[in-house]
């Protein structure tokens, strides 16, 4: 089984920065693929970054050039650092890691989301 606990929401003024973290733990091999999501009220849960099987980034076009994803291997932890805010990126922001299990499969594994709230 494998926990992952999202950390670093709040609410920001429009053109702040928040940076988001994301710790996994418990019994796996290694990740395919971390990746931040997004659910704003209303909408349909939206990819925002993600290093992909192949250790590439991805990103939405609309946080392109203000959001950067990153990683620290030795921690298992993923981060989205959030530059330039606006109210459109308020949403609750979910952690998503894909990982080969310990017995030998893949699975998918979400965290509990945290809210980031923009005003303008």
């Amino acid at each position: 089984q494998v926990q992952v606990v999202e950390s670093g929401g709040g609410q920001v003024q429009a053109g702040g920065s928040l940076r988001l973290s994301c710790a996994a733990s418990g019994s796996f091999f290694s990740f395919i693929t971390q990746a931040w999501y997004r659910q704003a009220p209303g909408k349909q849960r939206e990819l925002v970054a993600i290093f992909t099987s192949t250790a590439t980034t991805d990103y939405a076009d609309s946080v392109k050039g203000r959001f950067t994803i990153s990683r620290d291997n030795a921690k298992d932890t993923v981060y989205l650092q959030m530059n330039s805010l606006k109210a459109e990126d308020t949403a609750v922001y979910y952690c998503n890691v894909n990982v080969f299990t310990t017995w030998g499969d893949t699975r998918d594994y979400w965290g509990q989301g945290t809210q980031v709230s923009v005003s303008s």
